[in-house]
């Protein structure tokens, strides 16, 4: 990174930090990498790209420059591409409030000798953020049938019991699936599901229309494509005598992939998927 100064990636770094310090929920790297020039003006330079890559330098800039903040354990970047802000982070951005003060004191916790990492460790990012939104778009591009069936695949890959499915013609209500625990039902409260493809979060007043549909003795089982209000998500945590539980896209995703080797290969063939190795961590 010579071609740009310690205290221009401090900037950049501060951006980064300014968008996500409100929200818990964190941000996809590429939002905040469309947000930035939005924060920080970039100069032509920035904007352009380098020799062989299809990336704006500002971008590879701030990737290399995070490697840092992540090991110091200030932000997190899970594996969807999605990255975090630590209270640790917020912490260090407290006391450390210069431009390059932050930076610096990141790159003295970095462990050294690793030269050849942090190219590896964007080549990882980059692949694992492009796999993401490829299997999100398959996935927000399904039909409602197509997703219901999923989840179905899911839900008895992790050992549950399906008894009744709302019939393809229903439109509306609040119940898509009916699920025991154990194949007679007499173990454990019965479970309802509602299925949700709009594309939109849910919120507070939609959580509330399901709630309504639940007895005493049933769960719920909440699954968004478009994920879910911070309000709504709020009062699911705030409210412990509701018996709730909210998918959203990242993490059925997720539940996929750790129960994998439980589906069906009817399922794999719906949501076919290869693992693909890096070589990582090495120095």
């Amino acid at each position: 990174m010579a071609d740009i100064t310690l205290n221009r990636i401090g900037e950049l770094l501060r951006a980064v930090l300014e968008l996500l310090w409100n929200r818990s929920e964190g941000m996809p790297a590429r939002e905040i990498f469309a947000f930035l020039p939005e924060i920080t003006p970039l100069t032509e330079y920035e904007l352009g790209y380098a020799p062989s890559s299809n990336v704006p330098r500002y971008e590879r800039y701030v990737r290399l420059a995070t490697i840092p903040l992540v090991k110091a354990g200030w932000l997190v970047k899970n594996d969807k591409g999605r990255w975090y802000l630590t209270d640790e982070g917020r912490e260090a951005c407290r006391q450390y409030q210069g431009s390059q003060a932050l930076y610096r004191e990141a790159l003295r916790q970095f462990e050294e000798g690793r030269k050849s990492a942090p190219g590896l460790i964007t080549v990882l990012e980059e692949a694992e953020e492009k796999s993401w939104e490829e299997i999100q778009k398959y996935l927000l591009g399904t039909r409602r049938i197509e997703f219901q069936t999923l989840v179905i695949d899911l839900l008895i890959a992790m050992g549950y019991h399906i008894v009744w499915i709302a019939p393809p013609e229903k439109d509306r209500g609040q119940v898509d699936l009916v699920v025991n625990v154990d194949p007679l039902g007499v173990k454990g409260p019965r479970i309802f599901v509602q299925i949700k493809q709009k594309g939109q979060p849910v919120t507070v007043e939609g959580l509330r229309a399901f709630i309504s549909s639940l007895g005493t003795e049933t769960h719920g089982l909440l699954v968004s494509t478009g994920g879910f209000t911070r309000e709504a998500q709020e009062r699911i945590r705030s409210d412990t005598s509701l018996k709730i539980t909210l998918l959203d896209l990242e993490r059925f995703f997720d539940l996929w992939i750790a129960h994998y080797q439980q589906l069906s290969h009817e399922a794999h063939r719906r949501l076919p998927l290869k693992a693909v190795y890096f070589l990582y961590g090495i120095g």
